[in-house]
Parts: structure tokens; sequence; C-alpha cells
């Protein structure tokens, strides 16, 4: 993989190989809490979601994170910013080297220890993720923050069990217990949200970012297992081993510029 999080393949060197990555519409973005504007709007059409806990099918490790891979049938995110109906495509995590850093948003210059993203595309006007995920309207991605704690969280635990099964680039593993994302959002629906990017290359500009503001709490122990993930594969044995580790895979803000940020709920 020719990108990454190191110094010689970081974010501030991913425009060179994927010209987006200096677009206008880039994510993540800092939260600057005194330039939302409220938008009644958001009240009127309340955000909703549908998930099927079986759909949740295969785990993996594309080299720089885990990943779950969904079934979206029967699955729907639908209201708040979006005027089509969109399906749950895979979700993943960012994460920093210890638990002060992490999230790829920040709220007024402030790190959460992580950020977890559904991601949904437009099932209404486009046939594919790979055909939605070109266009500005094509991707919806649910953004909640991760908060390290003592206590493990019980949801997040399915997806810690399977990691040892993965701790390699290219390891791919079958979800045995259902997993439920619904189960991975918090209580409070109040959200931001604001047009970006995906923000892994390409960076492509098509994704509506809807960002919970309270996070969930996961432990620091389930922390530090997605800490063990790899990314290298299990033959690439010329690797330093601890060098290995995906200890830090978030890509830091980029300017809102002159995009609106839009809040439904009060902080």
């Amino acid at each position: 993989m020719s990108w990454g999080y190191n110094d010689h393949n970081g974010p501030h060197t991913w425009h060179e190989s994927f010209p987006e990555a200096k677009g206008p519409r880039q994510s993540p973005i800092d939260v600057q809490t005194s330039r939302v504007t409220s938008d009644t709007s958001l009240h009127s059409r309340p955000l909703s979601w549908r998930y099927v806990p079986h759909n949740c099918k295969m785990i993996v490790n594309p080299g720089y994170c885990w990943r779950l891979d969904v079934n979206g049938e029967d699955s729907e995110l639908i209201g708040g910013p979006l005027t089509a109906k969109y399906k749950l495509e895979q979700f993943h995590a960012h994460w920093g080297p210890t638990s002060d850093v992490g999230s790829e948003h920040t709220v007024d210059g402030q790190s959460y220890a992580g950020e977890l993203h559904l991601v949904h595309w437009n099932c209404d006007k486009y046939k594919t993720f790979a055909e939605a995920a070109g266009h500005p309207d094509g991707l919806a991605v649910l953004g909640i923050f991760l908060e390290a704690g003592s206590k493990d969280n019980e949801e997040i635990e399915k997806i810690v069990a399977l990691i040892p099964k993965i701790t390699h680039k290219g390891q791919s593993a079958s979800v045995t217990k259902p997993i439920d994302p619904a189960k991975l959002l918090p209580e409070n629906r109040h959200y931001w949200t604001y047009l970006g990017s995906l923000t892994t290359p390409p960076c492509t500009e098509s994704v509506i970012w809807i960002l919970f503001k309270e996070p969930i709490r996961i432990s620091e122990r389930q922390l530090s297992v997605f800490r063990s993930i790899k990314r290298v594969a299990a033959d690439e044995t010329h690797c330093n081993a601890d060098d290995a580790n995906i200890i830090c895979n978030y890509r830091p803000p980029l300017p809102l510029g002159s995009r609106e940020l839009r809040e439904c709920g009060h902080h």
C-alpha cells in the first residue's frame, strides 16, 4: 500500500497520488461550536435507521484498520440532512497511539480516543456502492466518537474478540455472533452535519457527514486490541515487528472553508 500514516506516506503526502485530497470539501474537520448554525429543518425530519445484526458478515484487515463488511439488505438510514434512502455498506474505526488522540474529527480542538464510521450509500439514486462513492450525494457516514474508560463496551467486545483472527493485512474472518450497529450509536441523537469527503484515499468528496455529539464509551483494553492490528501481511517478515502495528490511523482536521456546519439539537 503506497499510502499510510507514517512520516513518508502520511496524510500530508496523500495529495501527490490522490489530488482530490487537496479539494475544498475534505474531511475530517474541527467542529468549532461557535461557527455552527442551528437548522430547524433538521428537527422536522428526524434521522432514523434500521439495521439487521445478522447481516454483519465479515471482518477484514485492509492494512490500515479493522473493517466490518455488511450485507446492506434491509438496512436503511433516512431523514435529517438526507433526501434519499441510504443503506449500510461497512463500518470501521480510527484510533491513536494513546487515548488522548485518535478521533479524526475534533470538537473545539479536542480529540477523542477514537472514531467509529458507519458508511452508507445512496441506494435510491445509484446501483452500487462504487458508483455512489463517485457522486456528491453518494455516501452518508455516521461518525461516533469513542471515549476511553475502564468498562468494556459489550457490542465492541464482539468485534474485539474477532481481531486476533485478522492480525495481518489481507486477513479476514467470518462474524459468528450477530453485531448490532444500532448499539454502537449514542443514546443522545443530537448531531452536527456538513458536506465532506472520505478520510482515506482517494478522499473522494462524496460524503454527507452526520457526527453525533455524544461519544460512546470503550475500555482502554479494547483500544489496545485495536492497536495490535498490523499493517503488513503475514509473509512480510522484513518489517520490524514493533513498527508494523497500526497504532495511529487518523487523518488530522482540514479547513471547513466556506462550507456550512449545521447542528440538530443543542450541545
